[in-house]
């Protein structure tokens, strides 16, 4: 008695594994093509984005990251599946409709697997290898946050304290006028005003108590998804850090950095996890400094200009003194690097 031919056994496994002689269980779930060869593309950060599988007969897929793939299992005596089985030739997808989506996805930016519009196959899924995610970072407790001082009065009568104790200064006068408007913590630009406003206090006139009672308006404000946002607390929450060390409140600077990690927790899925923490590695690893902006400043003999750049360099410093250092910059380098631009803007 002939027995049908048994139906093919497929098994999950890892795209971002996927090599030659690798049958691959195509987009339309009901056939499967040899991999003849395997690239990968990567996204701007350097990460692992897209996989660019060529078919064996024409043809390839290109396979977005973010899950797995269903292979043919191989074992002794199997029956590879004849060549016919494959099907037509795939065309391989334009990356323009998708690229974005694909980067996006590399980066943890989106929610849901990538998928295009139908018009051609859908794109299977890639797991990239990838560093083990980091433990989470909890929020600060109610004993954190009683180390930093609660707001006395209003937030306009903290920044009217300050530009009374500088009447002179022009910069402090500007900002403080246009906040006394009112202080709006939806407002981008408002953050942004208050965030320059403590970066003034400090790294100008060297007022580090007003400084830390304005950046205080800042720091207490939880991370609500907005990067744009975020960008003007995250460097507030640097500043208010360093300053702290310097004036040996340790605790207290802790409680900042927690603040400012907090965002790291939130991601629950843990590949978009992982991947957060390789991309954050990196940008801790090469930071841009703005070294070629500062010299060319120099050669121009522009002053001003090479001023705006070193503040930008600071910023950067100050955010990576908060995170302890990184693989590259170690914290007592970072101290030095901090002390120096503090003496070259203040000069």
């Amino acid at each position: 008695m002939t027995h049908p031919p048994a139906a093919p056994n497929y098994i999950e496994q890892q795209a971002g594994a996927l090599q030659s002689g690798d049958h691959l269980l195509l987009p339309d779930g009901n056939r499967s093509a040899e991999i003849q060869r395997v690239a990968v593309e990567t996204d701007d950060f350097g990460t692992p984005a897209v996989v660019l599988a060529t078919l064996t007969g024409g043809g390839g897929l290109r396979i977005a990251a973010a899950s797995t793939v269903l292979v043919l299992e191989t074992a002794a005596g199997a029956e590879e599946p004849a060549s016919g089985d494959a099907g037509p030739p795939l065309q391989l997808v334009e990356p323009a409709a998708e690229e974005d989506r694909f980067r996006s996805e590399a980066n943890g930016r989106d929610g849901g697997e990538a998928t295009n519009d139908g018009a051609s196959a859908p794109a299977a899924v890639v797991v990239p290898p990838l560093p083990p995610a980091p433990p989470a970072v909890s929020g600060p407790s109610e004993a954190d946050l009683a180390l930093i001082p609660a707001l006395e009065g209003t937030p306009e009568s903290v920044v009217h304290a300050a530009a009374e104790a500088h009447p002179s200064s022009v910069g402090v006068l500007l900002l403080s006028e246009r906040l006394a408007k009112g202080i709006n913590t939806k407002s981008g630009s408002c953050l942004k005003d208050l965030r320059d406003l403590a970066q003034e206090l400090f790294i100008i006139l060297k007022d580090a108590e007003n400084a830390l009672a304005v950046a205080d308006l800042l720091n207490v404000l939880p991370f609500d998804g907005n990067r744009g946002r975020w960008a003007s607390v995250e460097a507030s929450l640097a500043l208010s850090s360093y300053i702290c060390r310097q004036l040996g409140q340790e605790e207290r600077a802790a409680v900042y950095e927690k603040f400012l990690r907090a965002p790291e927790a939130m991601e629950t899925d843990e590949f978009k996890a992982r991947i957060n923490a390789k991309v954050r590695q990196r940008s801790l690893n090469e930071p841009n400094l703005y070294d070629k902006e500062i010299f060319r400043s120099m050669d121009n003999s522009n002053p001003d200009a090479e001023r705006e750049w070193r503040l930008l360099r600071l910023e950067a410093l100050l955010f990576l003194r908060a995170h302890g250092g990184s693989e590259t910059i170690g914290a007592p380098e970072l101290d030095r690097r901090i002390g120096n631009e503090l003496e070259s803007v203040r000069s």
